[in-house]
């Protein structure tokens, strides 16, 4: 059964691996097998990561890349070319929501700029999925194996408060995965996405939990909505990437999202 789940002969590209989730998929990733090439804008958590991953006896490299920029992409895809190989899985974990489009009754849906609504989706839809997929897909199709993993979010299923924009973009992410999906299932690359639940981090920190470190009342109605009534840990993510990633495990399985969130969307009342 273990082989079902080696990745011993990938490339895996992360990109977003310096945050909690990303990080967490990647190190993921270097444990069954892969060398991972961590792309980020961030050099010193690039290279924490890394080292993190050598540490447990995995493989990887940081490379300078900034999702929103094309040109940045392809620089960060020839050097991983050279030093690792051809990529053969991409995993898009850069996103995050950003305050200024976050509503509150100080900042209703109304007043959100056009210029932050396009900067919320060239975050999360354009630097989250579609730029990478257009660098790193084409290369898939070309050899004829691929395997994609986007990452959406309960947000994109069922609209939740104040993350207006963030839900809109990332429903656009899983728009975006189904259609990559049908283009390239016949050439070899699998396209899906992976939609955590209610998972702490920096970007979402703030929601969560009072300046003293207690439980927003935010977060006690997360937990009344989780019928396993806990966050999710980061390393709960990494099974359904390394099945995602996975030739064999996954072979037929393209156009999908799998929900890890504890139960949150099989809730209602």
């Amino acid at each position: 059964m273990s082989k079902l789940f080696d990745l011993s002969n990938d490339v895996a590209v992360v990109i977003g691996a310096t945050g909690a989730l990303g990080g967490a998929l990647a190190e993921g990733l270097a444990a069954a097998g892969a060398k991972v090439a961590i792309l980020g804008r961030n050099r010193e958590r690039g290279e924490a990561r890394v080292q993190t991953i050598r540490a447990a006896g995995g493989q990887a490299s940081f490379f300078i890349a900034d999702a929103v920029e094309r040109e940045s992409l392809a620089q960060a895809h020839r050097e991983i070319t050279e030093q690792l190989g051809a990529p053969t899985i991409l995993v898009n974990a850069a996103g995050g929501n950003d305050p200024k489009v976050t509503v509150t009754a100080a900042n209703p849906v109304e007043s959100i700029s056009v210029a932050d609504w396009h900067a919320n989706f060239d975050l999360n839809l354009v630097g989250g999925a579609l730029l990478p997929c257009q660098e790193f897909g084409p290369g898939m199709v070309a050899r004829g194996r691929g395997s994609i993993i986007n990452i959406a979010s309960v947000s994109a299923h069922i609209p939740l408060s104040r993350v207006f924009c963030y839900s809109a973009a990332k429903a656009a992410v899983m728009s975006l995965t189904r259609f990559l999906a049908r283009e390239w299932a016949t050439k070899g690359v699998r396209v899906n996405s992976i939609t955590p639940g209610f998972f702490p981090a920096e970007q979402n920190r703030k929601l969560l939990f009072n300046d003293d470190g207690s439980p927003s009342a935010r977060t006690q109605s997360i937990w009344t909505h989780t019928p396993m009534c806990r966050f999710g840990n980061p390393e709960e993510l990494v099974g359904a990437a390394v099945f995602l990633a996975s030739h064999k495990a996954s072979s037929f399985v393209t156009g999908t999202d799998i929900v890890v969130d504890g139960g949150f969307l099989s809730q209602t009342i």
